[in-house]
């Protein structure tokens, strides 16, 4: 009587799990049960609000129901990741730069969220091309001839750098070169964007799409890419690698991240209509025309390409410091 009484709550604990399953399954395929909300930390019209608003137009379509973009900037994109991370919602999702995971926690003393416990990496959707940039009025056409005439004129050019992850990455190339140069902040990269059109300011590191412009008016010239790949709006631009300064190298990576408590399966199926988007040729299109490219991934890809980010700034912070100290 007692080995029957066993089997029947052993049978018990298995229907049980059974049922737990069958309804977690069962929820995961009703998602979205009402509209989703994408937290984007910069302002409209910007390169990161662009992909996340044509992503959310067709993830509205799949998903029958709305996908409402909220703009949260301030404070380099900390505001609205602490902003995301305090959410714990299924139907909120993050669209940015893997920055805040990747690169903030060695820049930043106090983030407002934990990198390794409230943010987890869905899928990749584009690729950012980040540029480096010279004014038109200088004679320097390549990253040889710009650590040639900076290490026989210490001190005399100067540069200027997108936030984020930028700042280290150039500081550790002219350590790496042992290069001197001047390291010019602005509040805004359109003031920046000023000073290099005229020749005040010589250099200037950030998404291709901020100097486009300037570029294709004949004020500034792009010296190379940081992408493994060349950019298709500027074919005849050098990657870094193939200009000899591997060291440079950086991915610019755009992608969804959702809280901690999202089950891994309704990450995957999130992650494979991203996938199907960015694979439409009509979609990439888009992108590119913003010097983007689209890409999207599995959970997993996402996660093994931030964490080689990690790793990249980390190992620079530790050759040269944290940023200001």
């Amino acid at each position: 009587m007692r080995a029957m009484s066993h089997a029947l709550s052993i049978m018990l604990l298995a229907l049980g799990g059974t049922f737990y399953v069958a309804a977690h399954a069962a929820a995961e395929d009703s998602w979205p049960r009402r509209p989703v909300h994408v937290i984007v930390q910069v302002g409209p019209g910007t390169g990161v609000d662009i992909p996340a608003r044509l992503y959310a137009a067709r993830l509205a379509e799949r998903w029958k129901q709305p996908v409402i973009v909220e703009n949260r900037p301030g404070a380099d994109g900390l505001i609205g990741t602490a902003n995301f991370a305090r959410m714990h919602d299924d139907h909120t999702l993050l669209f940015g730069p893997a920055a805040p995971i990747s690169v903030f926690p060695y820049i930043f003393n106090d983030l407002g969220y934990d990198p390794t416990r409230d943010i987890v990496p869905i899928s990749r959707g584009a690729e950012t091309f980040v540029a480096i940039t010279a004014s038109a009025t200088s004679p320097i056409n390549s990253l040889g001839e710009l650590v040639t005439r900076a290490r026989a004129q210490p001190g005399k050019l100067n540069y200027h750098t997108a936030p984020g992850a930028f700042p280290t990455l150039f500081g550790g190339f002219l350590k790496s070169y042992g290069l001197d140069m001047m390291q010019i902040t602005y509040r805004q990269d359109n003031l920046a964007m000023e000073d290099l059109e005229i020749g005040r300011l010589d250099i200037m590191l950030s998404t291709m799409a901020s100097t486009l412009p300037a570029v294709q008016a004949g004020k500034a010239r792009f010296l190379a890419v940081t992408n493994r790949e060349r950019a298709p709006l500027a074919s005849d631009v050098p990657t870094v690698a193939e200009a000899g300064y591997p060291e440079l190298s950086y991915l610019g990576l755009l992608g969804f991240f959702g809280p901690p408590e999202m089950p891994p399966p309704l990450r995957d199926r999130i992650a494979a209509d991203v996938r199907a988007i960015s694979a439409d040729p009509a979609f990439s299109e888009k992108l590119v025309a913003i010097a983007q490219i689209a890409h999207g991934s599995t959970p997993e890809e996402f996660a093994t390409a931030i964490e080689e980010q990690r790793a990249k700034i980390a190992g620079i912070v530790q050759e040269i410091g944290r940023p200001g100290q």
